[in-house]
């Protein structure tokens, strides 16, 4: 097979080098834009895995990059006048010319064909080839010429940072955050080779605005970097090479294959260069590109069977890595954190390492932060909190005006579908019951409609008629007699979204018979098949509010502990807060302060009402869709949200227009709760793929959120709470009549 491999980074000598070894026959050419010998840049990092993962790939490879690389296992982080350090992260730093050198020399050995001063901008320029690789990077000449099937996608961020060395020789993973008059700057800082270092520093536009640098001055950047991190220097000077002030492009494509042209490694995908993969994902690209081809099948399957394979691990990488950036461009939020906390949330920022895992790397770090976090609990909260053993984050206790929660994991609402015109039933008793008993410090009921008209479904449940308080009563009554837990409501009104059957009958889709008419902010109906809902008159308005007020009053009389007012996914209150659904012409639309005076009125109503119980608001942080409510949105409302009147904002997202395209993963909303307890500064719940305690650990003591909200978790596993203590080693005691289950060791099944 005739192989042209376009660009001599680490992804196409790498995949040379597994391609001529495997097969001889293998004709091998890699062509380089630029001299062989003019590389560029300072040091590349990998952690151990990766290091092991090259070496099983091709031991020869492995064996001469550890010989030049440089080892560490700690990280420090240097924060308003403190230094933490966390230890066993297990790092190796290679110099990237020694890495591109002892990749040429392997690949020549091997009989590959190395030319450079040879830009290539289509795949005829190669000459005849079998397979075409365009690992030509971010620039890539070869993707760009293929752009209408490769479809990529450029974000360049806000921030600008210079690729810098130094000699002196960091004895770790080394991160400083140095204000200066001109801004706050971060600096990556690790070792490569004996006596020298990478040292990137990064800023916001702003910052380096205002320090009046340029692009291309590599030595004015020199002089003001060695004038503002001299302590830090510590009389070593600073090295450049090529090193100008950049911004950092996410690279993305609709597809990595196109007929017998494929992509790899940065042409491909990028990965922020602070959690350190761009080299580890180029080389592991190569890896599985030469599996997939080595399978025999013709040219354009295997690329499809590489790219299938592939993209999962990527996608999720890239994930981590853009948590990670956003983290670096974002620090300025996190200015007022106690240091240790910082370092925590620094350490934790990528979402890929969790409390445990931590724990497992640097237990007595973790240790201090438990009881750093357990000290500020019992202050928070006027309880005292246990230090022999210092608890978990999830069970320390939360105060919300006089209400205390015995731990943070809060029951999500949950809509069951099974009421009968609003009235609760053995069901509901059940489901909430049982997950009260399993352990929450805090169960919220499903989406309860404050009249007949504003249900989802039939099986909706509600707190309009007088007959309502006595079956919520028996429930909330159990709760709190049986168990730890609080109860609180959730109080909502499902605008353009009711009327419709079950989920499980067919998800939106109106009812066969019986509809009731609609209302919402403006006449647009959820999807094409819904009903179009009736703008909302003023009169409409103030029977709503009325709705909720004497729902608020039930509640009380049934005993809630707390109520959640549904200001989200697209139901009648969040319909007024979304440019999407508002397209009113009056006083109620146009500007976000404006979209959001009707749901502001409804919260001082029942404020005014609820007098001194704590109130919490679910919103949709952000539509997920092009010209809707965007992440700093979402931080106005939770400030307006909570000056009207709440206590706490749980923050989701999406669910209000058909056509949005969230952003799946791990946490995926974990990221705008943090953002607004940070800039808001205001309580918050975080929702959104919950599944492990190790996370909720996490999202806690990284001061992400107050509470930790679990859906589908507890719709498993009703015990997850207690399931989750015994995970821990932390002993949550059982009701009386199942004391037993204390002594019982599960088993495999």
């Amino acid at each position: 097979m005739r192989v042209a491999i376009v660009g001599a980074g680490p992804a196409g000598l790498y995949l040379a080098i597994l391609l001529k070894r495997d097969n001889p026959g293998h004709q091998v050419t890699v062509f380089e834009r630029n001299r062989l010998e003019d590389g560029f840049g300072f040091g590349v990092v990998f952690s151990d895995e990766t290091m092991e993962n090259v070496g099983e790939a091709d031991p020869e490879t492995n064996r001469a990059m550890a010989e030049a690389a440089a080892h560490w296992d700690d990280i420090e982080i240097h924060f308003r006048g403190s230094v933490t350090r966390s230890t066993g992260h297990r790092f190796s730093g290679v110099e990237r010319k020694t890495l591109l050198e002892l990749l040429a020399r392997r690949a020549r050995a091997l009989g590959v064909e190395i030319l450079g001063q040879r830009e290539i901008r289509t795949p005829a320029d190669c000459g005849p080839a079998d397979l075409v690789v365009a690992a030509d990077g971010v620039a890539s000449l070869l993707r760009d010429h293929l752009a209408d099937q490769f479809q990529p996608q450029l974000d360049w961020r806000t921030n600008r940072f210079v690729w810098l060395g130094t000699t002196r020789p960091f004895p770790a993973f080394t991160f400083y955050f140095k204000p200066s008059p001109a801004g706050l700057w971060r600096t990556h800082a690790y070792q490569y080779a004996p006596g020298r270092s990478t040292f990137i520093v990064e800023a916001r536009e702003e910052t380096w605005q205002a320090s009046g640098l340029r692009e291309e001055d590599e030595a004015g950047t020199i002089a003001y970097l060695e004038r503002l991190f001299k302590e830090e220097l510590e009389g070593h000077r600073l090295l450049a090479n090529r090193s100008i002030w950049r911004r950092f492009p996410t690279v993305r494509n609709g597809r990595w294959h196109a007929g017998n042209v494929v992509l790899l490694g940065d042409a491909a995908h990028t990965a922020h260069f602070s959690v350190g993969s761009g080299t580890k994902l180029a080389m592991e690209d190569a890896i599985a590109l030469a599996a997939a081809l080595s399978s025999g099948k013709p040219v354009p399957e295997a690329l499809a069977d590489y790219e299938t394979a592939r993209r999962p691990g990527v996608e999720s990488l890239q994930r981590a890595a853009q948590a990670s950036l956003e983290w670096f461009e974002s620090v300025e939020r996190y200015q007022e954190l106690d240091p240790l906390q910082f370092a925590f949330t620094m350490l934790t920022r990528s979402l890929r390492i969790t409390h445990e895992n931590l724990r497992l790397r640097d237990p007595a770090l973790v240790a201090q932060v438990d009881r750093w976090f357990a000290g500020l609990a019992s202050k928070q909260s006027g309880r005292p909190v246990s230090l022999d053993p210092v608890p978990p984050p999830i069970f320390t206790p939360y105060r919300l005006r006089d209400l205390v929660l015995t731990n943070r994991i809060v029951v999500s609402p949950m809509c069951q579908y099974r009421a009968e015109d609003g009235f609760v039933n053995d069901w509901h008793l059940v489901h909430l019951g049982s997950r009260a008993i399993g352990g929450a410090g805090l169960v919220i009921t499903e989406m309860t409609d404050v009249c007949r008209e504003g249900r989802i479904t039939p099986g909706c449940a509600g707190m309009y008629l007088d007959g309502h308080v006595a079956a919520w009563r028996r429930i909330v009554e159990y709760v709190h007699r049986e168990t730890d837990a609080k109860i609180g409501i959730q109080l909502a009104h499902a605008g353009r979204k009711g009327s419709t059957r079950p989920p499980w009958e067919g998800n939106n889709e109106p009812l066969a018979t019986g509809n009731w008419p609609l209302l919402a902010a403006s006449a647009i109906p959820y999807l094409p098949t819904c009903q179009t809902p009736r703008e909302m008159t003023r009169a409409d308005m103030d029977e709503v509010r009325d709705a909720f007020v004497r729902a608020a009053r039930m509640s009380q009389e049934a005993g809630f502990d707390l109520i959640e007012l549904h200001l989200a996914h697209g139901y009648l209150l969040s319909t007024f807060i979304s440019p999407l659904t508002n397209r009113r012409a009056d006083e109620y639309g146009g500007t976000l302060a404006n979209r959001m005076r009707y749901p502001l009125e409804v919260i001082r109503a029942v404020r005014a009402e609820w007098r001194t119980k704590p109130i919490s608001v679910r919103i949709s942080a952000v539509d997920w869709a092009p010209g809707g409510l965007e992440a700093a949105d979402g931080v106005e409302i939770a400030s307006l949200a909570v000056a009207a009147g709440a206590d706490i904002v749980d923050v989701s997202a999406g669910g209000t227009v058909a056509e949005a395209k969230p952003v799946y993963g791990r946490l995926f909303q974990t990221p705008f709760s943090d953002r607004i307890r940070h800039e808001a500064r205001v309580p918050t719940m975080t929702v959104g793929n919950i599944a492990s305690a190790a996370d909720a650990n996490t999202i806690l003591a990284a001061g992400r959120a107050d509470l930790v909200v679990l859906a589908r978790a507890h719709l498993w596993d009703p015990y997850w709470t207690r399931h989750a203590a015994r995970e821990l080693g932390y002993r949550l005691p059982w009701p009386s009549p199942y004391a037993r289950a204390d002594s019982f060791t599960p088993r495999p099944r």
